[in-house]
């Protein structure tokens, strides 16, 4: 296999393609502390794309409890029992050097473990070129399975009541997973499928399947570790999340013919989600833009983290950690920059505050933005620490430098007027 680098990791890796990498890269942040599981995201991808016959089953987004959810049920924990089978056989372990500050290239560290890809060398799928497994039908039917089943929880008897929760850990914890296809650097999919029927598009990163070379081997089921691509029993192809790249070329009416938010994104009620496009620089990484929200986040801050990067496809997915779940559960899923994220959440910079209101602002892709500083409204002392909120203002701007949004840190306040029975 060719070596690849992938910066997530800090190292290079094996990759059965050499690298090429696209002019732009779909990307997006979630905030996993605001989602409350509506499922409004995953309605909205649902009645515009896997309304059919055939795709009952189908959900390119979905939102899922953690520990114990997933779709399809336990995608996380048999992929990561499959690596720990392949490095006890390597006699290897997989942990984390430490990271360098400042260090662009390997900003979490370096991943000395094996990669899915570098797995399947050692594991017992010989001919496959990543370890992993295709879910069976009953895996794949359930997609809100455990929903809100909390773990940690201890009884108090003489109370009739469980013990209480605090921060900066709670004991008894869950929280919501938001998922869609990560559209990955290195797509597991695509190196999986044997017809070179999935491909990466070369404006901005967007994997997809051209279902005329699809054949359903279902290679890209097995081999994404993810599980994203999904079978079709009706057409006998695979079919996966597309970024909804009509909006993403500006195709919408709404936006005037500017690049648009995905219909997952847009519709999100609890403001968690904000997705955009980032610059790809020679080698390979993000172009420095300091001036991009998504960039801000990943790079600047690195309050936002990729989702198994041990897992070796540099998703384009990125979370901002719950701050209330166990640490050594976040590192696992997160990397070990999981403890950095939750602390610099727990106490934002003055700019990380402004761009947080960022999310869910507009429908329009915000490529850049700007701060206008305000007063302070508040002070505290908070883990022995002062901190200050400003009442900023951010300012979003479009592809073409066109102002798209406008928020300010402080909520306006509205007092209804006493004629109303209702009023304050």
């Amino acid at each position: 296999m060719p070596d690849v680098y992938n910066w997530q990791l800090g190292r290079k890796m094996q990759y059965p393609h050499r690298e090429a990498h696209p002019r732009s890269q779909f990307a997006f942040v979630f905030n996993t502390n605001r989602c409350i599981a509506c499922q409004t995201c995953t309605m909205a991808c649902k009645s515009t794309w896997t309304f059919s016959k055939g795709q009952e089953y189908m959900w390119w987004n979905n939102v899922e409890t953690k520990p114990y959810g997933g779709y399809p049920q336990s995608w996380d924990v048999k992929l990561l029992a499959m690596l720990d089978a392949a490095h006890a056989k390597a006699g290897r372990e997989p942990a984390w050097g430490e990271a360098k500050a400042g260090s662009a290239a390997t900003p979490y560290g370096t991943y000395d473990g094996l990669t899915i890809f570098e797995a399947a060398r050692t594991a017992d799928q010989r001919g496959e070129v990543a370890v992993g497994y295709e879910p069976t039908d009953e895996e794949w039917r359930f997609p809100n399975f455990y929903e809100d089943a909390a773990t940690g929880s201890r009884d108090q008897r003489a109370s009739h009541n469980l013990a209480p929760a605090t921060l900066p850990e709670h004991a008894t914890w869950f929280f919501y997973m938001q998922r869609l296809c990560n559209h990955c650097t290195y797509p597991a999919c695509l190196a999986a499928c044997p017809r070179g029927a999935i491909y990466k598009r070369p404006e901005d990163g967007i994997v997809l399947i051209d279902q005329g070379r699809c054949r359903g081997y279902r290679k890209c089921v097995a081999g994404c570790p993810y599980k994203k691509p999904m079978f079709r029993s009706t057409t006998r192809v695979s079919e996966k999340c597309i970024a909804c790249y009509p909006r993403i070329e500006g195709q919408d009416p709404l936006t005037a013919g500017k690049p648009m938010e995905t219909r997952c994104m847009s519709a999100c009620v609890g403001k968690i989600r904000l997705q955009g496009l980032v610059r790809i620089g020679e080698d390979g990484g993000w172009a420095e833009d300091r001036s991009n929200p998504l960039y801000f986040l990943v790079k600047v801050e690195k309050v936002a983290l990729p989702l198994y990067p041990q897992f070796g496809t540099e998703p384009n997915g990125y979370y901002i950690p719950p701050r209330w779940v166990p640490r050594a559960y976040l590192r696992q899923m997160f990397g070990p920059g999981a403890d950095a994220a939750v602390e610099r959440y727990t106490h934002p910079s003055r700019e990380l505050l402004a761009v947080l209101q960022l999310f869910r602002a507009s429908q329009t892709i915000v490529y850049r933005y700007e701060i206008v500083e305000g007063k302070k409204v508040f002070e505290a002392t908070i883990d022995g620490r002062k901190w200050e909120m400003f009442d900023d203002t951010v300012i979003g701007f479009d592809k073409d430098g066109r102002e798209v949004a406008r928020v300010a840190v402080e909520e306006p306040k509205f007092e209804r007027p006493a004629k109303h029975y209702n009023s304050i």
